[in-house]
């Protein structure tokens, strides 16, 4: 059956996420569904990543499996005339017959992104937060959270029991970009609402309600649950790296914030 690797950017702000669900049919898993049916009949889609409700896409990947071979450049315009404004396919390949966005990927980056100001334009994309963030006791809370941790305290209260918490984060940076505070972390793979309970902790370290140390001290297992959780709209699903492929892009923003 032939097989085809999509990569995909969507602004996620009108979806109820990626994953298609019988009972939300706004969702970008649907759309691309529903779109790839029509210009090859049957045909399976399944992600990378299952990006929440709000959450945004800079590259997104997915496996496409058809009953019917096409040229990929071919097949990435035909699906794209039939996709709303913010969902499009920025490249597609054929890839082996195995190939499984989600167990194959080996590593996920997200980032997000903080403005420091008010901005009519870039509303979608940012979490404004008015308070002066102290960035250097941002960064260095977020390199402790590279290596091997227990994220209890940063996942949500509806995962199950049995599910493990267990992450690997590869890297984890913060940098100051113009308005906007950036928070990129790339993890082997990440708990529900995890990136955004790290980032409300984060934001409260900035504002000297916390210290590093205290991040550190949430790493371990039944650690009480942190309650706040940024807003989707800051978080962007940067990246997917499978075998052989590595991820050197400099720190800076999807969407920039840009005072003129």
């Amino acid at each position: 059956m032939p097989t085809y690797k999509l990569t995909i950017e969507y602004e996620g702000t009108r979806y109820s996420g990626w994953q298609a669900q019988g009972n939300t049919p706004k969702t970008v898993q649907g759309h691309l569904q529903r779109a790839a049916e029509q210009v090859l009949g049957d045909a399976d889609i399944g992600g990378a990543g299952r990006t929440d409700s709000g959450v945004h896409a800079a590259a997104q990947v997915a496996h496409l499996r058809a009953h019917k071979g096409v040229d990929p450049l071919l097949l990435s315009r035909k699906i794209n005339d039939l996709l709303p404004h913010d969902i499009s396919i920025v490249a597609a390949s054929r890839a082996s017959d195995r190939f499984h966005a989600r167990h194959d990927a080996i590593s996920r980056v997200y980032l997000y992104q903080i403005a420091t100001r008010r901005t009519a334009f870039a509303k979608p994309f940012v979490w404004w937060i008015k308070d002066k963030l102290d960035v250097d006791a941002m960064t260095r809370a977020a390199k402790l959270l590279e290596g091997r941790h227990d994220f209890s305290a940063f996942s949500d209260k509806r995962m199950k029991e049995e599910d493990s918490r267990i992450v690997v984060v590869t890297r984890c940076d913060v940098a100051a970009a113009g308005d906007l505070i950036l928070f990129r972390i790339e993890a082997s793979h990440f708990l529900w609402k995890m990136v955004r309970k790290l980032v409300a902790f984060l934001v409260e370290i900035g504002r000297g309600n916390a210290k590093p140390e205290d991040l550190a001290a949430r790493l371990k297992k039944n650690a009480a649950n942190v309650e706040p959780t940024a807003p989707p709209s800051g978080l962007f699903l940067e990246a997917v790296i499978y075998r052989g492929e590595t991820f050197d892009r400099p720190l800076e923003p999807i969407v920039p914030v840009v005072r003129r």
